[in-house]
């Protein structure tokens, strides 16, 4: 496995594996590794000749006041784990690699960004954009992969790679749960013992509202207040708990089928999204 900081030589070597032939996959990563990049990783080798991941806290992404500074940062585990599954390439650049000038450049996809996380959290899916078409230029692979738990994120993506005809194939993978159903997510180890296990109610309330709507008992604007309601009396801060259409995550119609409901809570200082999947 190589270790590549500079977009240069990662360059040269993609173009050598492009001119044989290789098909190229890209996992593009904050670090602090878990077992849903794995997954992401594995998927990846699965439909590749060559995978490529990256490990950048994007700070453009980040708002004033959340965690930058102290997001995790674990480069030696993060490529004990990916020399284990035989990554091919970590592309592990500095920020003044990625943003080498001031910014005059942002990439903002509109509509699908606006609600939701990019309410709560302004400008965040813009950094998310920029930094992901930086990336996928540098790169250039034919295949990248995003977990399903950042779904309003694989939303912008995909918006983005149609809007902008990137010949590139956005590949979603299924959340990764630990045994107690909570979604793993690098922040999960800003939890307490005992925060993990109130953090568990978070799926538990998804499949009840799953089958809460697939019932058809109660209408959807009842299922998201009540459900708000048990967020509350469990102990969390919710931010928005909504049933809404997978292609554009806007509201339901009667003849939409693939739903799927989003979650947002603070439990602690700790901010938690999370979501699960209907076909009715």
């Amino acid at each position: 496995m190589k270790t590549i900081k500079k977009i240069a030589e990662l360059r040269k070597q993609l173009n050598e594996w492009r001119m044989a032939g290789d098909v190229i996959a890209f996992v593009p990563t904050m670090g602090n590794l878990h077992a849903g990049h794995m997954q992401l990783v594995a998927d990846a080798k699965a439909q590749a000749d060559r995978v490529v991941v990256s490990i950048f806290v994007n700070p453009s992404q980040f708002g004033v006041g959340e965690d930058f500074s102290s997001y995790p940062r674990t480069e030696e585990e993060d490529n004990r784990q990916l020399a284990a599954l035989s990554v091919d390439v970590v592309f592990l650049p500095d920020v003044s690699e990625i943003y080498p000038n001031a910014s005059v450049t942002t990439v903002r996809v509109s509509g699908v960004s606006e609600s939701y996380c990019g309410k709560k959290r302004p400008g965040h899916f813009d950094g998310v954009a920029t930094v992901v078409s930086k990336l996928f230029n540098i790169v250039q692979p034919h295949k990248a992969f995003f977990g399903e738990k950042d779904f309003q994120q694989l939303a912008v993506i995909r918006a983005m790679v149609d809007d902008l005809n990137l010949a590139i194939e956005i590949v979603a993978v299924a959340i990764v749960r630990e045994e107690s159903g909570l979604a793993m997510s690098s922040r999960n180890g800003y939890l307490t013992v005992q925060q993990r296990d109130q953090a568990a109610h978070l799926y538990r309330l998804l499949c009840s509202a799953k089958k809460d709507v697939l019932l058809g008992e109660n209408t959807l604007p009842e299922i998201e207040a009540q459900s708000l309601k048990q967020l509350q009396s469990l102990g969390f801060d919710p931010e928005y708990f909504s049933v809404c259409r997978q292609s554009d995550l806007m509201s339901v119609t009667t003849e939409d089928n693939a739903l799927i409901i989003l979650l947002a809570a603070k439990l602690g200082n700790t901010r938690l999204i999370d979501n699960i999947q209907i076909q009715r």
